[in-house]
């Protein structure tokens, strides 16, 4: 316990320490934020402030594997940094680019797809994880055959990836909002002994809170696809190491509706040419009801602690 708690400590020490070095580095290289042509006009003022500051997490998980030494917690931190390359990569195309556009749609999927192949790989046959295990209810759990735990594996790898990155559309959403899942599969994986998990996953909330410091309304620094791929792949793999790949959805309950908000959306439109959101993801309809943005932030992350909750009620 000792060791969680300098875990936490330490990280979201060297987050809080080393974010305004960063700021300020960005600021001089022009690694900017441009907002998006079609969200609310209020956006507009974001534009310039620093992103990328998503590194911060890949120094964390580069921290955390380097003094555990765990097998686990190196094949976690391994698809959270391979995750974040995709991240940066987008980012800077998008730097580049001097607008919110970087790499296509298909490309970051294909490429999340394969970080959720090589991570698969190598918790299954490499003996990581039970290659089996899908969803847990106390004592009892539901085993698959291998191949389809390999394919929901990948599933949940690039569902759960996009589905924070369309949640980081306000200041200190995304980061506020993976807390709560973060913490229930730390808590699972205390509980099975899979203690790579829950190292790794303390190390995140540690550098979350403490970006949190800089991100939250009105944010100094935003992390960028860099960030929002990698704690969507640290989530992803927290549920895949632990055997909960259908407990996701609820626990990260949050992210599964800003994400069905967008398909349903284009879905509807499609069909029809008319919208049934005012915008999606979903917080930008509320944003459009009239809600400030730092009320949509607060009441997701407490609907995303409410799921956390009911989430682990059925884990128990």
């Amino acid at each position: 316990m000792i060791d969680l708690v300098l875990t936490f400590a330490v990280c979201a020490g060297v987050t809080l320490a080393l974010a305004p070095p960063l700021i300020a580095a960005l600021q001089a290289l022009a690694f900017r934020q441009f907002a998006y042509e079609d969200a609310p006009k209020s956006h507009a003022q974001k534009t310039g402030t620093p992103t990328m500051g998503g590194v911060l997490f890949i120094l964390t998980l580069l921290l955390v594997c380097a003094w555990e030494r765990d097998s686990v917690a190196w094949s976690l931190g391994l698809l959270g940094i391979a995750c974040a390359a995709i991240g940066l990569i987008d980012d800077l195309a998008k730097v580049r680019g001097a607008r919110n556009r970087g790499l296509s749609g298909r490309t970051k999927f294909a490429l999340t797809a394969l970080a959720g192949v090589g991570f698969a790989l190598l918790a299954g046959s490499g003996g990581v994880a039970a290659a089996g295990t899908i969803f847990r209810f106390g004592a009892w759990q539901l085993d698959v055959a291998p191949l389809l735990w390999y394919v929901l594996g990948v599933c949940v790898v690039v569902a759960t990836t996009h589905a924070v990155n369309l949640t980081d559309g306000l200041d200190g959403l995304a980061a506020g909002t993976v807390i709560p899942p973060l913490l229930v599969f730390a808590w699972i994986a205390w509980r099975l002994g899979i203690l790579g998990v829950v190292y790794v996953d303390v190390a995140t909330i540690g550098a979350v809170l403490g970006f949190l410091a800089y991100n939250r309304y009105p944010a100094k620094l935003f992390m960028g696809d860099t960030g929002a791929l990698l704690l969507g792949g640290v989530l992803a793999g927290s549920a895949i190491l632990t055997g909960t790949h259908l407990l996701l959805p609820l626990v990260g309950g949050v992210f599964a509706a800003e994400t069905l908000s967008v398909i349903i959306q284009v879905a509807y439109f499609k069909k029809t040419h008319k919208r049934i959101f005012r915008m999606s993801p979903l917080h930008h309809h509320f944003e459009l009801g009239g809600w400030a943005e730092s009320t949509v932030t607060q009441r997701f992350w407490a609907a995303s602690a409410l799921c956390s909750l009911a989430g682990a009620a059925i884990a128990r």
